[in-house]
């Protein structure tokens, strides 16, 4: 256990202070909690904050990455086992994906210790797993998204905005935007937020952002997806060709035969596929809200998980495509926190761009976006791109960014 304290503390030397927006949301006291989410969002981070907060110099909590080359030859479950038996109280276990059976090592480790408390860590793809084990009946699980532009903000000028609930925003939209135009300058940060703001590690250098992204890209294409989903490596090229074609295709023109004979992956496995990168948070599917939602159906349109993505991956970007993957990132990230709106948050629609919850209809645009696409229907926006403060129909887009 000493090897792993001196890891630990090593590990907590370099913390920052600014949390993310789940950390307060947590109930961290429960015996057993999942921290689930994209790489690079900042799950780490979180559980070491949180360790150092609440156990100061203790050795009652004990943080261990299990893909550690120490860890691939012990057992998780008899570690956990010993460190409770010497008096542990809380084991934090990251990247659990990379661990076999993880899930069984972590049910066995609950029931056997009861005074052990667990809180892991592992990528949003573990969502695969855990419907196959009944971990889920004894574990609560979270879910961390990027930041929104409300986060960015937070985390580089240490500028605190409230989140703003949906409705609220949409009924007094104009009250919000110029009460934070007050403050500051949001079409600059927002210019910026789409290129390098969604994921915490802009704070170690905006020069290297793009790189790191893309080292995030192929972790998630070469590691996790054939770890975690099963995929055979020899798909993976053809993967890493399947995200580059959609960075760089129009979403409203995504087409699956094209797709498939693009890449050499057969229609069936394309679908199968898509909501794999879905689930690894690397895309976004879209479906119209009357058809339903089933796995082996077309998506009505197709976004990289967020705008930072396309500018990373792409050599040119669409501003239409842009603002709309900006749109579908903050308002699905938003109900993402409620799993019985997650799947009819955001759909397309017959006119305009998009309904959300099934009630409101948005176009997303310019600042000189007319609302023809939408007239006559009732509670309909324009989202408008270059616009600072709205007015009546007319939303500044970036105010979508203050939902979380």
């Amino acid at each position: 256990m000493e090897y792993w304290f001196s890891e630990q503390t090593a590990r907590l030397r370099s913390l920052p202070e600014t949390k993310r927006y789940l950390y307060h949301n947590i109930d961290w006291s429960g015996r057993c909690v999942g921290l689930l989410g994209a790489r690079g969002t900042g799950k780490t981070t979180l559980m070491l904050q949180y360790l150092f907060e609440s156990f100061p110099g203790s050795d009652k909590a004990l943080y261990v990455s299990v893909d550690h080359p120490r860890f691939q030859v012990l057992s998780l479950y008899e570690f956990g086992r010993e460190f409770s038996q010497y008096g542990g109280e809380i084991l934090f276990l990251d990247e659990v994906h990379k661990y076999d059976r993880w899930a069984s090592h972590i049910k066995t480790l609950y029931d056997s210790c009861p005074d052990l408390r667990i809180i892991f860590s592992g990528s949003s793809l573990l969502q695969l797993q855990i419907q196959d084990t009944d971990l889920s009946r004894r574990t609560v699980f979270y879910h961390l998204h990027g930041l929104s532009l409300r986060e960015f903000l937070f985390f580089r000028q240490k500028t605190h905005f409230p989140a703003i609930d949906f409705n609220d925003l949409v009924e007094n939209h104009i009250s919000y935007s110029q009460q934070i135009c007050r403050e500051i300058k949001p079409l600059e940060h927002f210019r910026n937020y789409l290129r390098y703001g969604y994921y915490p590690y802009f704070t170690e250098g905006i020069d290297v952002y793009s790189m790191k992204l893309n080292e995030v890209v192929q972790q998630v294409l070469e590691t996790d997806l054939p770890f975690v989903g099963h995929v055979d490596i020899r798909q993976i090229s053809k993967l890493k060709k399947l995200i580059y074609l959609l960075a760089i295709n129009v979403p409203s023109q995504v087409n699956i035969q094209k797709l498939s004979a693009s890449t050499e992956i057969s229609r069936p496995k394309v679908y199968e596929y898509l909501e794999y990168l879905k689930k690894a948070r690397l895309l976004h599917l879209i479906r119209g809200g009357e058809t339903g939602y089933k796995i082996l159906s077309k998506p009505d349109k197709i976004f990289l998980e967020n705008p930072n993505l396309a500018y990373a991956l792409a050599d040119t970007v669409n501003i239409g495509t842009i603002r709309e993957t900006f749109f579908v990132s903050q308002v699905a990230n938003a109900f993402n926190r409620y799993p019985s709106l997650a799947k009819s948050s955001i759909t397309t629609a017959k006119r305009g761009d998009f309904k959300v919850l099934d009630r409101f209809s948005f176009e997303i645009g310019g600042r000189t976006k007319g609302a023809s696409q939408i007239r006559g229907i009732d509670r309909a926006f324009i989202a408008s791109d270059d616009l600072e403060t709205g007015f009546t129909h007319k939303i500044p887009l970036w105010l979508f960014g203050f939902l979380y």
